[in-house]
């Protein structure tokens, strides 16, 4: 079981780094707009925002709508091959693959939850950050043209899909009839501050994912170790996936307040200090509350809340790294193009702003428990 989860995270993660590294200098070099890629690679995070709206409409999670999305999966990567010289039909790639990567992994991360606990997810999840990392740093000299990106993306998905499928044909136990429609009394949207302070997380991250390298480029730190920043980042996030295990058994709303406020600390170094680099390690180790320690805390307490826990985590995939990608980037952009000089310090107010809303979620549930107490 642990084999083939680490072995999914390790090819799921590999195919983001392909395309999120490497398949918008691919899309330069065969002559597309800035516009043009702005606008295939916003599908991605639409596709993450509006599949949960379906889902809670009625259709059904379960292991037939994920072979579904495997095949979709599958049929986005090699349509790149034929598709990518023009642009409405690349477009039609790119859904597909959203659509793909969109419902498999909240899927498998509920089978995680499910079969290891949260208290070893972080051990099985380190290895998607590797397969990223390894993407980055190995694959730079190798993949050089369209072509040669193209057969990684086709080749990591068949891998992807092949260890999916017998992931879930061996180990998925529960009964196939279990995706219903989400239920008014267990509603995300009755939650809204805690879905408003992940989501706000993930908006100030816009900045982190578009810009950092240009910005600290811009600030007279070299690309090299910009290079470096970025590696000692995924580094620290191995590093707490692998350790997090006893963390996780704490208060998690707790653990969420202390990543949001790291964060919004995080965000002020950067700000302050563009251009010190041991500052700016220090603030790159801090990604590992920032996202590792966040993202395992925020899909265990998803799983705790909601008794439909596929389709809450597909909700946390929809409004964090959907909505919330898809509004940091563009406010990042237009933050960036008209006061470059505040970038990181409207990351950080972002951050603060999603703290206080889980902290006036967290008094409200708490709240409410002594209410029940009460009662009893």
């Amino acid at each position: 079981m642990i084999i083939l989860l680490s072995l999914f995270y390790f090819f799921y993660f590999a195919i983001v780094g392909v395309y999120v590294i490497f398949m918008p200098k691919t899309l330069v070099s065969l002559g597309y707009s800035a516009q043009d890629i702005g606008i295939v690679f916003s599908a991605t995070p639409l596709i993450r925002f509006i599949l949960p709206m379906f889902f809670i409409k009625g259709i059904k999670i379960n292991s037939k709508i994920f072979n579904i999305a495997l095949i979709a999966l599958l049929i986005g990567a090699i349509s790149f091959y034929f598709f990518i010289y023009n642009f409405y039909l690349l477009l039609f790639s790119d859904i597909m693959l959203g659509i793909g990567l969109s419902i498999v992994i909240p899927y498998i991360e509920t089978l995680s939850l499910t079969n290891i606990g949260k208290e070893h997810y972080g051990r099985v999840r380190l290895f998607g950050s590797l397969g990223f990392v390894l993407v980055a740093l190995l694959l730079v000299r190798i993949l050089v043209d369209e072509k040669m990106v193209l057969n990684f993306l086709i080749s990591l998905a068949f891998i992807t899909v092949v260890v999916s499928y017998f992931l879930v044909m061996l180990f998925d136990k529960e009964d196939n009839k279990r995706g219903e429609k989400i239920s008014i009394e267990s509603s995300p949207f009755r939650d809204y501050k805690f879905w408003l302070g992940l989501t706000l997380m993930q908006v100030s991250f816009g900045s982190f994912y578009n810009f950092f390298t240009i910005y600290e480029t811009a600030h007279k730190i070299s690309m090299q170790i910009t290079i470096y920043l970025w590696s000692f980042g995924v580094l620290a996030e191995i590093v707490m996936l692998y350790f997090q295990g006893e963390l996780l058994k704490k208060n998690l709303l707790v653990l969420l307040q202390i990543t949001l406020f790291i964060t919004a600390f995080r965000w002020v170094l950067v700000f302050l200090f563009p251009e010190n680099i041991p500052i700016l390690y220090f603030s790159q180790s801090l990604h590992a509350f920032s996202f590792a320690l966040f993202h395992s805390a925020a899909i265990s307490y998803l799983y705790e809340l909601y008794t439909n826990k596929q389709l809450a985590q597909q909700f946390f995939l929809g409004f964090t790294y959907g909505l919330g990608g898809l509004i940091g980037s563009l406010l990042s952009g237009f933050i960036y193009e008209n006061y470059p000089e505040y970038l990181f310090l409207s990351s950080a107010i972002i951050a603060f702003t999603a703290f206080i809303s889980v902290t006036l979620y967290k008094k409200e549930k708490e709240k409410l428990l002594d209410k029940k107490f009460m009662t009893c």
